[in-house]
């Protein structure tokens, strides 16, 4: 059976880079998307490749509906089939609610929520050709709590957990599987923007009732479990992975 293929939104670093290390590992062949830092894609590429995958890099701003098109372009020339989405890529500005600007909202919502929508629809045309397929998405406890300064960020992650349960609904007939996966506080590269970023990994490491805070290696199991045979009953769902803490008040 030819081997599958994943593509991985912002999947050059941090989250993206440790699911598309487990991928690798169960012999999935993998697109990975970036949109500036083109050294450290190819060396994530370099490092996937010394697992034996095949790798793809393809950079593209996935908050362009055209630039996602001319990305599956390129994925449909260089392998012809695609059967599992993570939408990883993320962004957003860090401010008070008071300081934002439509820029900083309308960027946010792109990266974060539209290119969800759009990304899905590409890649559903080509999970149907090939009997289905599954579309996991990165999100945060911000959506469902009040975190400082994350307005555009919570909001966008918000309207991503709604729109996977839309997605879910409307391509299960095509037997495609729609979750997403929420993280608590991570110490990644996008953590070093916040202002109070040692603030919040002392609290989370304190607070958590697991006893540490979550690491990516933590959310990309979840995904892995997510796009397995195993999941498919599950749909349309968030799952959080924090350690408990968004259980305490």
């Amino acid at each position: 059976m030819e081997k599958k293929v994943a593509l991985i939104t912002g999947g050059s670093r941090g989250i993206g880079k440790e699911i598309a290390k487990l991928l690798a590992d169960k012999g999935y062949r993998l697109v990975i998307n970036f949109a500036r830092n083109r050294k450290a894609a190819e060396e994530t590429a370099s490092e996937l490749r010394e697992k034996g995958a095949e790798v793809l890099l393809v950079k593209s701003n996935v908050g362009d509906p055209e630039k996602i098109k001319q990305m599956f372009t390129e994925i449909d020339e260089h392998f012809g089939r695609l059967d599992v989405l993570v939408n990883n890529a993320a962004s957003g500005v860090l401010r008070p609610l008071m300081e934002l600007e439509e820029n900083h909202w309308d960027w946010t919502m792109n990266i974060n929520t539209k290119a969800l929508l759009f990304t899905a629809q590409e890649a559903a045309k080509r999970m149907e050709k090939v009997g289905g397929g599954k579309i996991v998405s990165l999100s945060s406890i911000g959506s469902i709590r009040v975190l400082e300064n994350y307005t555009t960020v919570g909001v966008s992650k918000a309207a991503l957990e709604a729109l996977t349960r839309y997605l879910s609904v409307e391509l299960a007939s095509k037997n495609i599987v729609v979750n997403a996966v929420s993280g608590g506080a991570v110490d990644t590269d996008a953590l070093k923007h916040f202002p109070n970023r040692e603030e919040i990994l002392e609290e989370a490491a304190r607070r958590t009732p697991a006893g540490r805070i979550v690491q990516p290696i933590d959310l990309a199991q979840a995904v892995l479990f997510l796009i397995s045979e195993e999941a498919s009953m599950i749909r349309g769902q968030t799952i959080i992975v924090d350690g408990g803490i968004s259980l305490l008040v």
